[in-house]
């Protein structure tokens, strides 16, 4: 969908990015007028995401990534343009221009009604006769009523065509079902239902939609747990179960298990702020997800080698977010809803309080691999604690857990110490030779953070980026200069921004990020942005872009040359008796 160049503009002045981006990012270090926190788009432990209050743009000096609050609404909540348009309007009590002919909004928004319709139907399911199953099912975990409501739990028959039958009565289509991933293609070209004999678990997203399922199967079979598969409106990596009911805990923290049923459990417990992932491992996505909304977690995975390997992988991705990190003992339980069953919500709660954090959590994991009474096992355990010492950022941390490693194992803590740092230099060292490495490759600096952005000829491209930034910064220019065409550009990506820019420019529109977002992809918002945050000298404005198109022509010119020369050559070595 189009929109005004006044209606956008109306938009961006009644949703100030600083304001926006604080319901999502904690800003607070400053750099000038520039406010700079921990960037939501990658991990990261030292703020290097800054906010601009006087472009009203972002940008990111780790990823790269950037734009204005359009743009991050589309990244942070994973929106299209006019969606992302539609979210800030109502955030701004504004109303939505009438016409509305966006093609992929149009889908999204049929299929998040398709999703909805299909969670009723399951939800109806469970009270009739063939969900009796389920309910047994329920009741021997011991789910209630109300629990079941709150969540939308609901049941699959075990039949074939159950749920496409209903939709079909609704008006939805077969290609609709089999799009949304609630259908699919049998060999003799129909169609049949993806869920069947499951206890459905709807996945809702923090704004309210029903995106995906999550079915668990009664009885014998596998798998014990399907997801639906990736859609328009689902990405299991980027979401979190439950999370739409976490986020309105008052507990100041977020418990992270394992399955739906622990979930389930931990909340009729009264546990109100537990979520899962959906049958994968804890993502980045997911946890800068979590970040939004607290900076405390605890860890409360399954008791066993997996959920042990998993919690030490989860904890080295929350932690590069800066979040505090504990992990519960479930000492005499498989899982939390085995523990709750058993011992109560009291017993957990204190679990909860008990809980120990992740650096004490780690060290236990390393100490039980050992029998420290064995000298060489003790050596053992000696090198690969003081490597997870020697890790830890802090000078005093590293101080008290080498004196704890010490003894534990009935050493020196001189000698522990000293190995700590030690193995500590060697990290920063590492790293240092890293850093120069990069430092020392000004080619390699000058590339977009996106490789599949990569200039061909960085020499070119930085005179092109020259000629899209003065024109963004001085529309006016466009029309004292003979411009060139974007063939001129050697950056198919720089090309494109250039054509966008231009059109605008042509039309008598001042350029934007919100105007031009529309037509640019995430990765060339994020270019233009990071080309912005170059200086550029205005008061020679009309001689600079004469400077900047001239080289551009150069750059060509010597490549249309070297072509020649290779032409040439070649034509010689065909020549009879010509040796290259």
């Amino acid at each position: 969908m189009a929109f005004s160049e006044s209606f956008l503009t109306e938009l961006t002045e009644r949703n100030d990015i600083v304001d926006v981006v604080s319901g999502y990012v904690r800003l607070g270090k400053k750099s000038g007028s520039n406010m700079f926190g921990l960037c939501p788009f990658h991990s990261e432990k030292t703020p290097s995401f800054s906010v601009s209050p006087d472009k009203q743009i972002y940008h990111c000096f780790g990823c790269g990534k950037g734009g204005g609050v359009i743009n991050f609404i589309m990244e942070i909540e994973n929106l299209s343009f006019p969606e992302a348009v539609e979210f800030l309007a109502k955030r701004a009590g504004m109303a939505m221009p009438e016409e509305e002919n966006d093609w992929e909004s149009r889908k999204r928004s049929r299929m998040l009604s398709l999703n909805r319709d299909a969670a009723r139907f399951f939800y109806t399911q469970l009270s009739t006769p063939q969900g009796s199953a389920a309910r047994d099912y329920m009741a021997k975990r011991r789910i209630g009523p109300a629990t079941a409501k709150n969540f939308g739990i609901g049941f699959a028959p075990d039949t074939w065509d159950s749920l496409e039958k209903a939709m079909r009565e609704k008006g939805y289509t077969d290609f609709e079902l089999f799009d949304a991933g609630l259908v699919r293609k049998g060999k003799n070209g129909g169609y049949y239902d993806t869920f069947r004999n499951r206890l459905m678990f709807p996945v809702i997203d923090v704004r309210g939609n029903v995106i995906g399922f999550s079915g668990r199967i009664l009885g014998d079979g596998e798998p014990k747990y399907m997801n639906s598969p990736e859609t328009l409106v689902f990405n299991k990596s980027r979401n979190l179960f439950a999370l739409n009911l976490a986020k309105k805990s008052k507990s100041g923290y977020i418990i992270l298990s394992e399955g739906n049923i622990d979930v389930v459990s931990l909340h009729q417990a009264g546990f109100d702020s537990a979520v899962a992932s959906l049958g994968t491992s804890l993502t980045p996505e997911q946890a800068r997800l979590i970040s939004r909304y607290t900076n405390q977690v605890i860890i409360a995975y399954d008791n066993d080698g997996a959920g042990i390997k998993a919690a030490q992988r989860a904890i080295g991705i929350l932690e590069k977010l800066d979040l505090k990190v504990k992990v519960l003992r479930l000492n005499g339980a498989k899982d939390p809803d085995e523990f709750i069953k058993l011992k109560g919500a009291d017993a957990f709660r204190n679990l909860l309080e008990a809980s120990e954090n992740q650096i004490d959590y780690r060290l236990r994991t390393v100490t039980d691999k050992y029998d420290l009474s064995v000298d060489e096992q003790k050596v053992e355990f000696l090198k690969e604690a003081s490597d997870l010492v020697a890790r830890l950022p802090g000078s005093v941390e590293r101080q008290v857990y080498a004196m704890r490693v010490a003894a534990m194992s009935g050493v020196s803590a001189d000698v522990v110490t000293k190995e700590v740092e030690r193995l500590r230099k060697k990290l920063v060292n590492q790293a240092s030779r890293s850093e120069a490495r990069q430092q020392s490759r000004p080619e390699r600096q000058f590339q977009p953070e996106d490789k599949a952005l990569r200039y061909d000829d960085p020499s070119s491209a930085a005179a092109e980026e020259g000629i899209i930034r003065l024109l963004y910064l001085d529309p006016a220019l466009a029309r004292s200069t003979a411009l060139p065409d974007r063939e001129e550009f050697s950056s198919p990506a720089l090309g494109h921004i250039y054509s966008v820019l231009r059109d605008k420019i042509d039309r008598g529109e001042t350029p934007s990020t919100a105007t031009l977002g529309g037509a640019l992809a995430g990765q060339e918002m994020s270019l233009l942005v990071s080309l912005l945050q170059k200086p550029e000298l205005l008061s020679r404005g009309e001689q600079t872009l004469a400077d900047y198109i001239k080289r551009i022509r150069d750059r060509k010119e010597q490549g249309r040359q070297v072509t020649d020369l290779r032409a040439f050559a070649d034509k010689l070595r065909e020549t009879k008796g010509y040796e290259g």
